[in-house]
């Protein structure tokens, strides 16, 4: 747009300079003529007065300020008088004339030759961005979404170039969003296909061994239990899988209300007190009267698994916290234990999907820090975590008030 209006300027100051150049020229000339007229009758008057002194100036302006027309054509009565239009300093001034009009005719030629030149260079200048744009296209639609080497300017780019420039950049983000979304999905069937496939062939082999029939009553107890094991975590496996996939396909409407804090740790507290107690650790809450805009029942759940895998994680006697910090910025909820921490090696993955680091349970799964990490993020927060090597772990949740 800007290179348009530029040229459309520039065409006009060029034809304002031409206008004012014609105008100079055809002045120019008039002056002349006038001149030469005056000339003429000036000669006139003194010849009249030397051949009739008497005359008076009243009767010689009289004369030549006569508006009549005459009955007949003013070169036949010149010529009646011996004076032919040949003679007359007008007619002998004719070539100045021409000049005149010759100029005229070659700034215009001038002018109009310009003009072509800078309508063919426009013309030039809109057919090679044209060009580049349909091979810009051709690449997009073949699959290469790199963008162009030139710095994009409205300089040297129109509207329809820089929109077709930022669908690039989006198209180029989807794919690779795409390309990442792909090997994810990957990884997560490799990984559910390992998850579930060790205790459902634990399982084959107990019932197989169950039924042949010659097996003491107190294995075949051992095994039926052995079985029922297998087969809650293969029911905790496949919940959890279908709230992580509802999480990640956004097809859950989060109800964001005003919580209470306390009513929160409560409810996380209640659910893993019996496991607490079992283990030996001690679980202790200090909350002030906080209200946190959130989902109450994803974000109980989200710390429930964070307290829970706290306990795990410390030993009989330890302690697990929790407590939350109001300020004008932010709501902060720290969940802190005395266990045994996270090595250094696994700490940068322990929201991954799946993984397990080297102090995990056995019966482990891997994603319930991953869940809590996604219903955190939804809720609006976000999520860190800081530890060290037998010096335990502290959770730190952050919800900023916009």
């Amino acid at each position: 747009m800007k290179t348009t209006v530029k040229f459309v300027v520039f065409l006009a100051i060029l034809c304002l300079t031409f206008t004012l150049l014609c105008a100079a020229v055809v002045k120019t000339g008039l002056e002349e003529v006038r001149q030469t007229d005056y000339q003429v009758v000036a000669s006139i008057v003194s010849l009249v007065k030397e051949k009739y002194p008497d005359i008076s100036d009243r009767e010689i302006a009289a004369i030549l300020n006569h508006q009549e027309r005459p009955s007949f054509e003013t070169a036949e009565m010149l010529r009646r008088y011996g004076i032919t239009p040949e003679d007359t300093a007008v007619y002998a001034d004719r070539s100045s004339h021409n000049r005149m009009f010759l100029m005229i005719i070659v700034a215009g030629l001038l002018f109009s030759l310009t003009v072509l030149i800078f309508f063919w260079m426009f013309v030039r200048y809109k057919v090679r961005q044209e060009r580049r744009l349909t091979q810009y296209l051709c690449r997009i639609n073949s699959g290469v979404y790199e963008l162009p080497s030139e710095k994009l300017t409205e300089e040297n780019s129109s509207v329809l170039s820089s929109e077709i420039y930022k669908t690039t950049i989006m198209l180029k983000e989807q794919s690779e969003r795409s390309h990442r979304d792909k090997l994810a999905l990957k990884d997560s069937l490799s990984d559910i296909s390992h998850q579930l496939k060790t205790p459902l062939t634990s399982m084959l082999i107990m019932l197989d061994n169950i039924l042949e029939g010659d097996m003491p009553e107190d294995l075949r107890n051992e095994f039926l239990n052995d079985i029922r094991e297998s087969v809650h975590h293969i029911s905790f496996l496949t919940y959890s899988l279908l709230k992580l996939s509802q999480l990640d396909a956004n097809s859950i409407e989060f109800d964001l209300r005003s919580v209470n804090v306390q009513e929160l740790f409560t409810v996380c507290t209640g659910r893993v007190t019996a496991i607490a107690a079992e283990r030996g650790v001690t679980l202790t809450k200090q909350c002030e009267a906080i209200e946190l805009r959130c989902d109450a029942r994803w974000l109980s759940e989200a710390l429930t698994n964070i307290v829970k895998n706290c306990v795990e994680h410390t030993p009989c006697g330890g302690r697990v916290s929790l407590l939350a910090e109001d300020t004008p910025l932010y709501t902060k909820i720290v969940v802190q234990d005395n266990g045994s921490g996270i090595d250094k090696d696994d700490l940068p993955h322990i929201f991954e999907r799946f993984y397990k680091g080297k102090n995990a349970n056995e019966n482990s799964v891997g994603i319930g820090l991953s869940m809590s990490k996604s219903i955190i993020e939804k809720c609006g927060g976000y999520i860190k975590v800081i530890s060290e090597p037998q010096q335990g772990s502290t959770f730190v949740i952050k919800f900023f008030k916009l």
